[in-house]
């Protein structure tokens, strides 16, 4: 291919490479469609990537006169190598949808609309924000968790066509990527998007749990205040289940820990997520977790730690798990900057708030008082150092001397 000369107005001013389905945008360029979708809704841009003016309705246009000359000259230049480029199929419009979405009366016909919609949204960036535009986001939700059995036996084939149909809706909304916009209109217009999703956590399938909390994680980010402050306890047990299931994938498990640092905040979810059991499940996770390989989930991890180490039931909930205070300070200047920071900061509430004598001689055996002291030494970000020196300086009169502490790190303890 780097042989054969290309004309130039046949490759995409982004990939550099032969445009296969040519689109015009509102400032008058033309590119190939995968690349500028990636470029508009995937990178979130709103301008030309080449005039660099605003595209204010991200509408594309086909430039059919330019896809036939580069078919043609893909079928001139066959015996070089060159493969004709098949013509594309047409993006699905708003009236095609809006036609499936109204057929789709009986459980029966919902599957296969949904299915149909899950073919389409796979297709293209565009046919998702056209699903968007045509309403499907709303039908979509209406059908999530809507498999309530106490009115239908266990046996009842409807029963199985409202499973499945929420399970199907539910991964075409997931794979929309919805828009901050979208979000908030969803959430505004139904109140029950976040119980209907917390149902499926409860009780849906493994694929569907997952898809659930990926998209809580994005509906919490735009979500009012007031809805947040009134999460049921309910929703805390199933967020901690999933930080439970060892089989849960990285995305869902880095989102049930975003969703734990985002919520915690807010009124009483912090105690809420600490009587749901989020404490010891996250130092169970702590342990189990190969720096190496998941840094970010270590971080995440603990920074949930810090916050629920805030109050003091979660404190409670800390000091009963026997390796609450060993797996923190182990993690001390072995991960990450952000790791050893909020392992600190655990460790300074627990000597400030609930330092008993039991407490303090148990830092002490498993080194940690040893390890506040090599910080001081070394260079790991001053609000670590700082906040060691005062962990340090709190209970001097009982560590100070103690054997337990190497006289090189001794040297070190502050006044």
């Amino acid at each position: 291919m780097d042989e054969i000369e290309v004309p130039p107005f046949f490759l995409c001013p982004i990939s550099l490479e032969i445009m296969k389905d040519p689109v015009t945008v509102s400032t008058g360029i033309t590119y190939d469609r995968e690349s500028i979708e990636k470029w508009l809704f995937s990178g979130k841009n709103e301008t030309c990537p080449v005039t660099k003016q605003p595209i204010p309705d991200s509408e594309l246009t086909p430039n059919h006169t330019l896809r036939r000359l580069i078919q043609a000259w893909c079928t001139m230049n066959a015996s070089l190598g060159i493969e004709r480029i098949p013509t594309p199929k047409p993006p699905v419009n708003k009236t095609q949808i809006v036609k499936l979405i109204n057929d789709a009366k009986s459980p029966q016909s919902q599957i296969k609309c949904l299915r149909r919609l899950r073919s389409i949204a796979a297709e293209s960036e565009t046919n998702k924000r056209c699903l968007e535009a045509a309403g499907a986001v709303d039908f979509l939700a209406s059908l999530i968790g809507n498999n309530d059995n106490d009115n239908n036996d266990e046996n009842d084939m409807s029963f199985d066509y409202f499973t499945r149909a929420s399970d199907e809706a539910l991964c075409v909304l997931s794979n929309l990527h919805l828009s901050e916009t979208v979000l908030k209109n969803l959430m505004a217009k139904n109140l029950g998007f976040v119980e209907s999703l917390t149902k499926v956590m409860q009780r849906g399938s493994y694929e569907s749990r997952v898809h659930a909390v990926v998209l809580l994680k994005s509906a919490m980010e735009v979500a009012d205040p007031m809805r947040i402050i009134g999460l049921r306890p309910e929703f805390f047990v199933e967020l901690v289940q999933v930080l439970k299931d060892q089989q849960v994938s990285r995305p869902a498990l880095k989102a049930a820990l975003h969703l734990l640092i985002q919520l915690c905040p807010w009124g009483r979810n912090r105690i809420k997520a600490v009587e749901a059991g989020a404490v010891p499940v996250l130092i169970e996770l702590l342990l189990e977790v190969n720096a190496s390989e998941r840094r970010r989930c270590c971080e995440m991890a603990m920074a949930a730690l810090d916050l629920l180490c805030g109050c003091a039931e979660g404190r409670a909930e800390f000091l009963a798990h026997g390796a609450g205070i060993a797996v923190v300070s182990k993690k001390i200047l072995r991960v990450s900057q952000v790791v050893s920071e909020k392992a600190v900061r655990i460790l300074f509430s627990i000597s400030k708030f609930s330092a008993t004598s039991g407490v303090l001689q148990e830092m002490l055996q498993l080194g940690v008082v040893a390890k506040l002291c090599l910080v001081l030494q070394v260079d790991c970000g001053s609000k670590t150092k700082e906040k060691a020196r005062e962990i340090l300086r709190l209970h001097a009169r009982t560590w100070k001397n103690s054997s337990c502490v190497p006289m090189h790190l001794l040297s070190s303890y502050p006044a």
